[in-house]
């Protein structure tokens, strides 16, 4: 595993030593749970490698929020910490990933003192406001067809890769309905050539 110092080599060295000091590094497996829903959060995490989904619940259905990548923390994570309540999201290991994980009191103390910092989260307030109201939108004004496309071409753009190795029923979870409409839509997508199903997953065309 790298040092932390070549994760955040932006940083100031000073600020580096605090989190060497006082964060923790782990290594996550994919589709491991980072954070659980209603849990009192006292490390924020910061991703240094791979992806994390965030999704929020009601009931029994599942819907994905927003994905945390390289250089990014969980504003929702940030936010219960600072207010030392339930967490009223969850989030998940997209892929095997590498966090650093900073207690929440010191992070408070820490984006008084370093800029840099503040600066992060207060652009990530504006990037998950603006992710949010995306997907507000396209569940109210866009079909199910158009946003699994749209929510295809952006995992294909994530993953640097046409092909996803996906199966419908994980679609269905992160999109809030069930394996059988999924599966419709899928061939509807795949008569407008815009997939193409193979044994192995999903072209994105």
């Amino acid at each position: 595993m790298k040092e932390l110092k070549e994760y955040l080599h932006h940083l100031p060295q000073e600020f580096i030593g605090q989190l060497e000091q006082f964060g923790i590094v782990k290594n996550f497996e994919a589709d491991t749970e980072i954070l659980r829903e209603g849990q009192y959060v006292k490390l924020v995490p910061l991703v240094l490698e791979g992806v994390v989904k965030v999704f929020t619940r009601h009931g029994d259905k599942e819907l994905l929020l927003y994905y945390i990548e390289s250089g990014e923390s969980c504003i929702m994570s940030f936010n219960a910490g600072f207010k030392n309540s339930p967490s009223k999201v969850f989030a998940v290991a997209e892929e095997n990933a590498v966090l650093l994980l900073m207690p929440s009191e010191k992070v408070n103390q820490w984006i008084k003192t370093y800029p840099l910092l503040n600066e992060l989260f207060y652009n990530l307030y504006d990037q998950r406001y603006e992710a949010l109201l995306d997907t507000i939108n396209q569940l109210l004004y866009n079909k199910l067809d158009q946003r699994l496309y749209s929510y295809l071409l952006e995992k294909s753009k994530q993953k640097n890769n046409k092909v996803l190795n996906m199966r419908h029923r994980e679609i269905a979870v992160e999109l809030g309905t069930v394996r059988e409409v999924i599966s419709r839509v899928m061939k509807k997508l795949e008569h407008e050539g815009k997939i193409l199903q193979l044994p192995n997953g999903i072209e994105v065309l």
